[in-house]
């Protein structure tokens, strides 16, 4: 056995900073620059300098209640070239468009479906679901018809 050919087992431990001067970064100021509030001690994330500006959290909007931090999602849009499978004076709601395969069987109760206008519609159909206008005026040029209230 030669103990030249051994394999290493020690590693070098990181520099502690501010542990006395044998610590390899310590004495003085310690990497810390001179004086201040970071020489010192931790800054809240937060934190924006005097009491007299207004903070961040006091700038932005009060939300009140428990989902005040949730995002809100976006319908799921469906555009209006899609509608194309449906026959002509079919009705397009959220059944029908999971049953022709647009929209997938497992789409979780109370999602919004929104269509848009992108594409062109060759059939006349009645569509009781939320539309932006160019697709409302889309179908009613092809002979369809938008249900009220949506």
């Amino acid at each position: 056995m030669d103990l030249s050919q051994l394999v290493k087992t020690t590693q070098k431990r990181k520099k502690r900073v501010g542990r006395g001067y044998g610590s390899g970064r310590g004495g003085h100021t310690s990497t810390r620059g001179a004086k201040g509030a970071k020489a010192r001690g931790k800054v809240k994330l937060f934190f924006q300098g005097t009491k007299t500006k207004k903070s961040l959290l006091k700038r932005l909007p009060l939300l009140r209640g428990k989902g005040k931090l949730k995002a809100k999602e976006a319908p799921v849009v469906v555009k209006l070239e899609a509608l194309n499978l449906f026959k002509k004076g079919e009705e397009v709601n959220l059944a029908s468009l999971q049953a022709k395969g647009i929209l997938p069987k497992t789409l979780p109760a109370g999602t919004a479906v929104k269509i848009l206008g992108e594409g062109e519609l060759k059939v006349g159909l009645t569509v009781s679901l939320p539309i932006s206008s160019q697709a409302k005026t889309k179908i009613e040029a092809a002979g369809g018809r938008v249900a009220e209230g949506k």
